[in-house]
């Protein structure tokens, strides 16, 4: 008997391999569909993105979803759209009053227009090292500083000493603004540190006239008052420090060294005129409910959430216009359609609820999120956990999973769980630099108070599988060839699904829900 049951044995793992592929192959099915050049990019507030909406929303009930939006399964996200008039911007460096050094929009700088900015602005700058304030660890760039009526130009990053999710808070738009404001700043130049960059400038750079997008609740602003934005090319950064007595090598240096930097007059002024158009936009939220089993516990949410938005129809790159988002994010939107089928297949009953979220605006700056959490179709006190799939990137096996938001709150202990279960390492954040704790949908339910996690597929440093990851950021991310032509690991996907799987059942099933862990910064977030 024994005998034969180590015999069996083969078989029942080639048949859960065999099961494993098959749901790889349906995922990749979705994406399929996202994905298509008939869904024109899915920009936020487009008919290819109302498209895509009412596709989820039908898988969703395929899946025995209830419908959870505010009409339906859709929630409406009323926003304020904004383009720039190239045209009739421009931008310059005035030197001791008279000497103007045009600055070319695109090739040189970039304005950032996610706020109404002024029409013109002719406003001396000052370097302010990160531009980072952050009294939990002493850090504070700004004190002693005169910036009554000045634009603070900053590096992007800040110093190791601070752990990666509190500095990603501090880095994020709302955070640093607020700080700049309150020291009399009245604008912000960022140059990014060439190291941390995701994207090369030159295509980078073609987004700069797809239109951005606040949304229209004034109460949910994260910037007000902003009269001047820009980002520098860091290649012709050495421009702006030319009369400082500075050079942008010696900070570049400083900061690999992870050294303070020093903060100093530019000597010069930067001049802009900025025009733009306005309209009004309306794009949804996807909602869909699986109801919990247990007669209290159901009436406390664990949210999956994904982003359903892209970036539209943009500059085209090797002829190409269209920007598909296949694993940005149609792979997460997938992942979302398969956990909810995996648990109707399989009749899993869970104790608490589950809100399968797909939302808008992500590209946009989290929007749709934002409002989802501020105002859920669920109490908003009874969520008890985000756990969020952006972006994943399944190039290879699965072995290492990195996740953001780790060691912040009692999911860290769940997630590992979920993992050995399933032979995959975890590893916590490797690059803080990128920030990528604020930089997803999960930030919007952090901020409520709410525990999250995010994850990308991890790897060992100097591994092949981290040069196909930079590679796909150099190559595919933010571009038309982020489509369905790229090799993809369905198996390792699908893997992966089932991880979460087992993640969403060991939180609606526990008998407490997630906390925030003493020593984290978001505890402060927390309802009491």
């Amino acid at each position: 008997m024994l005998r034969l049951l180590l015999l069996a044995i083969p078989c029942v793992s080639l048949a859960c391999a065999a099961d494993v592929g098959k749901e790889g192959i349906r995922w990749w099915s979705h994406i399929q569909v996202l994905a298509d050049d008939a869904m024109q990019g899915r920009e936020t507030g487009s008919p290819g993105h109302l498209k895509a909406a009412q596709f989820v929303a039908g898988e969703f009930e395929r899946a025995g979803l209830k419908a959870a939006g505010t009409s339906g399964y859709l929630q409406p996200v009323k926003l304020d759209e904004r383009r720039l008039v190239e045209e009739a911007s421009s931008l310059a460096l005035v030197r001791k009053g008279k000497v103007t050094v045009p600055l070319t929009l695109g090739d040189d700088a970039t304005i950032g227009f996610r706020s109404d900015l002024a029409e013109h602005v002719d406003a001396p700058a000052v370097f302010v090292g990160y531009g980072l304030v952050i009294p939990e660890n002493h850090v504070d760039d700004l004190a002693g500083l005169d910036l009554k009526g000045k634009i603070a130009v900053y590096l992007a990053g800040g110093p190791s000493s601070v752990p990666s999710a509190l500095r990603a808070h501090y880095s994020s738009r709302g955070e640093r603004w607020r700080a700049l404001q309150k020291a009399g700043a009245i604008g912000m130049a960022a140059i990014p540190n060439p190291k941390s960059m995701d994207i090369p400038w030159a295509r980078s750079t073609l987004a700069r006239l797809n239109p951005t997008m606040t949304l229209a609740d004034e109460k949910l602003l994260e910037v007000r008052g902003m009269q001047f934005n820009i980002q520098i090319n860091p290649d012709r950064a050495p421009t702006i420090f030319a009369d400082s007595g500075h050079s942008f090598a010696e900070l570049l240096a400083l900061a690999d060294a992870d050294k303070p930097l020093p903060k100093f007059p530019l000597n010069v002024n930067f001049r802009a005129q900025v025009r733009l158009k306005r309209a009004g936009v309306e794009s949804p939220n996807v909602a869909g409910l699986l109801p919990g089993s247990d007669p209290k516990l159901k009436d406390e949410y664990l949210v999956f959430s994904a982003h359903l938005d892209h970036l539209g129809v943009g500059q085209p790159i090797k002829g190409d216009a269209i920007y598909n988002g296949a694993m940005d994010d149609g792979s997460g939107v997938a992942t979302l359609i398969e956990i909810a089928t995996l648990l109707h297949e399989e009749k899993i009953k869970l104790k608490r609820s589950v809100i399968f979220l797909a939302v808008t605006g992500e590209e946009k700056g989290e929007l749709g999120s934002l409002y989802y959490a501020s105002y859920p179709t669920v109490p908003k006190k009874k969520i008890i956990a985000d756990i969020n799939i952006d972006m994943f990137l399944p190039l290879f096996p699965l072995k290492y999973l990195e996740v953001q938001g780790l060691d912040e709150s009692t999911l860290g202990e769940e997630i590992r769980a979920a993992c050995k279960n399933a032979g995959v390492i975890v590893q916590a954040d490797k690059e803080p630099d990128r920030n990528l704790f604020i930089r997803s949908d999960q930030y919007s339910f952090v901020k409520e108070g709410v525990p999250a996690l995010a994850f990308k597929f991890g790897y060992e440093k100097g591994s092949p599988q981290e040069k196909i990851a930079k590679d796909w950021l150099r190559e595919r991310y933010h571009a038309p060839s982020d489509d369905l032509n790229q090799p993809v690991d369905k198996t390792a996907a699908a893997q992966f699904d089932r991880v979460l799987l087992d993640l969403g059942e060991r939180i609606a099933n526990a008998q407490d829900r997630p906390h925030w862990n003493d020593r984290s910064f978001f505890r402060r977030f927390a309802a009491d």
